[in-house]
């Protein structure tokens, strides 16, 4: 199988993946070569009864000839079932690494990689292309081995029984490399655009079929137009299905046809010599050559198959590998220190920092200066589009500054382990996500030894205890696909109550109380300011009165800090901040929870 130099790399790098486990292959080696070598002896006892055992009437030849078949049948087999236990093991194992590695590579990406990929694709290259390269990993592979192996012992046994004939034998092979050249591109082509489109359908099943899928589909009437859609993605993907199955089965076939008419024209070759008085050729030779022939022709025309099956199998491993070779934008700096809980003070400092999203033309920070004291509470206010939000995701690292750096108690943000500083910033944002799991599991997502008491505290605090105490199933209600079984005032209590369980020196929040009604936030007030007691508090915010007893107020607008001070100097100055204020909806809080 010639390979182009691309796909020679990958050969390369999915070979690596078997490393670890060489021991084992090596004992799947040995049991491939000891069935392989079990498998010849046949032959050759086939000969012995034709040629000597039953012409010279000699029952114990005849005995022991049969015997040994029936032993050389029962231990190839024990050495099949062993080696193929083996051989799964190893595969699966592989495919363990693979995917844990795939997986731990995103989770270690940067949020700007998510927003610019489909949920549905990254879902499609975990599952479907991983999955689709378990046969190749599992079986394929000690296929090739074994057929490989098979066929080197055969032609060896063919040898040893007439050289004349085994070279007849191998009038196909140039036709086998020709054919496997030929297929193996077709069906690498094939598969590379049915992988495509496979990932296309399982993105639109993600969007179209989520729990805000099916109500956008319902509320705009376009249920019947998003099943036609999926009807057509679905046809174009069976369609590519089949012409994966069937490239180079013509081909194939005619091979299978050649194969089979090789043994007849052994016969007549074999037949010939006997004929002519060739004393290398009896009748029990050309018996065990056609014996030999019929285990080594279905093992040529497999081969064939499977190295087609191997060569389109790399457009899979090639598309898993994009997602490990993606360079993780935001990662621990060399010497990165891990952050000491009870010693972190909470003050941040922002330092010329200035950031674009990839793509975009206009920075969404510019030049941004700020100084947030420990233990007080700043708030970042401004028109939407202003850079609020952006703020946030580089106070908590989830994107990097493009210019200047954050500091954290006077350690830069890269220079603290990410496991740490998320122990030390706790974020509540606006879209809270809710895990399909009971409260109690979401809750414990931020701490997993948590007690129930401790669930019980976080969420008195958090002003939602009565209301899961009301619930059948309390701590044990499942919440639903993103927490759809609860209002948006509720999600957002329980957000902040799995915040409280992590008790972190820094507070960021995003909006977070935007969805509570009036009567719920202002109940929330008391224990949100018990909450940012003596902890360093960041509020973005929409609504000025959230923010009126912040201890200094950043205004912010297009990207850059407009004015700030207390929230009675910004609207005694009639600045930026004063016309916020006196906007329609600046003041008053949302009527929802």
């Amino acid at each position: 199988m010639r390979l182009a130099p691309g796909q020679k790399a990958d050969v390369r790098r999915v070979l690596g993946l078997f490393a670890p486990y060489r021991p084992a292959l090596l004992v799947v080696a040995l049991l491939i070569v000891l069935g392989a070598g079990a498998g010849v002896v046949s032959p050759f006892l086939i000969r012995e009864i034709v040629d000597v055992a039953l012409p010279q009437q000699r029952p114990d030849v005849l005995a022991w000839c049969v015997a040994g078949l029936v032993a050389v049948t029962v231990v190839g087999a024990a050495l099949g079932v062993v080696q193929s236990m083996l051989s799964a093991r190893v595969g699966q194992s592989v495919m363990h690494d693979l995917r844990v590695a795939v997986y731990g590579h995103l989770q270690r990406m940067g949020l700007g990689f998510f927003t610019r990929t489909r949920t549905g694709e990254v879902q499609s290259r975990i599952f479907s292309d991983i999955g689709s390269m378990q046969a190749v990993v599992t079986t394929v592979m000690t296929q090739i081995v074994s057929a490989g192996a098979g066929i080197l012992m055969a032609f060896v046994a063919m040898l040893a029984l007439d050289w004349r004939l085994a070279l007849f034998s191998l009038v196909t092979l140039p036709i086998a490399v020709w054919m496997n050249r030929r297929v193996g591109r077709r069906r690498r082509a094939v598969v590379v655009r049915r992988q495509a489109k496979a990932a296309d359908l399982s993105a639109g099943i993600q969007e179209s079929l989520s729990v805000s899928g099916v109500l956008l589909a319902t509320t705009m009437g376009r249920t019947a137009a998003l099943t036609e859609r999926f009807s057509e993605d679905s046809r174009e993907l069976a369609d590519l299905e089949i012409s994966s199955e069937m490239a180079g089965r013509w081909h194939q076939g005619l091979y299978g046809v050649l194969l089979a008419v090789i043994p007849a024209l052994t016969y007549l070759l074999g037949g010939m010599l006997l004929f002519g008085g060739d004393a290398g050729v009896s009748i029990g030779t050309l018996v065990a050559f056609v014996a030999l022939q019929s285990g080594l022709f279905p093992q040529m025309n497999g081969l064939l198959r499977v190295a087609a099956q191997v060569n389109a199998s790399l457009a899979l491993f090639t598309r898993v590998f994009e997602y490990l070779d993606a360079p993780i934008t935001i990662s621990d700096a060399p010497g990165a220190r891990a952050l000491e809980m009870r010693a972190v003070r909470g003050e941040l400092r922002l330092e010329g920092v200035s950031f674009t999203y990839p793509g975009a033309d206009a920075p969404a920070l510019q030049d941004i200066d700020l100084h947030v004291a420990p233990g007080s509470h700043t708030a970042l206010v401004g028109a939407t589009g202003s850079g609020k939000t952006t703020a946030g995701y580089l106070l908590a690292r989830l994107y990097e500054p493009s210019s200047g750096r954050i500091t954290l108690d006077g350690h830069d943000l890269r220079e603290i382990t990410r496991e740490s500083l998320a122990a030390a910033i706790g974020v509540v944002t606006q879209e809270t996500y809710l895990l399909h799991a009971s409260i109690a599991e979401n809750l414990r997502f931020a701490a997993p030894d948590a007690s129930d008491a401790d669930l019980e505290q976080a969420c008195r605090i958090a002003q939602i205890h009565e209301h899961i105490a009301s619930l059948p199933e309390g701590y044990a209600t499942v919440v639903g696909e993103r927490g759809y079984r609860f209002s948006g005032g509720e999600k957002q209590r329980l957000a902040l109550a799995r915040t409280i369980l992590r008790d972190p020196p820094v507070l960021l929040l995003d909006e977070a109380t935007s969805a509570l009604d009036t009567a719920t936030e202002r109940a929330m007030g008391s224990a949100l300011e018990a909450l940012s007691c003596g902890r360093t508090t960041l509020s973005i915010a929409h609504r000025l009165s959230t923010v009126r007893h912040a201890d200094q107020i950043v205004v912010l607008g297009h990207g850059r800090i407009l004015e700030r001070g207390t929230y009675e100097e910004l609207l005694a100055a009639g600045g930026a901040f004063a016309r916020l204020a006196a906007t329609p909806d600046a003041l008053r809080p949302h009527p929802q929870g």
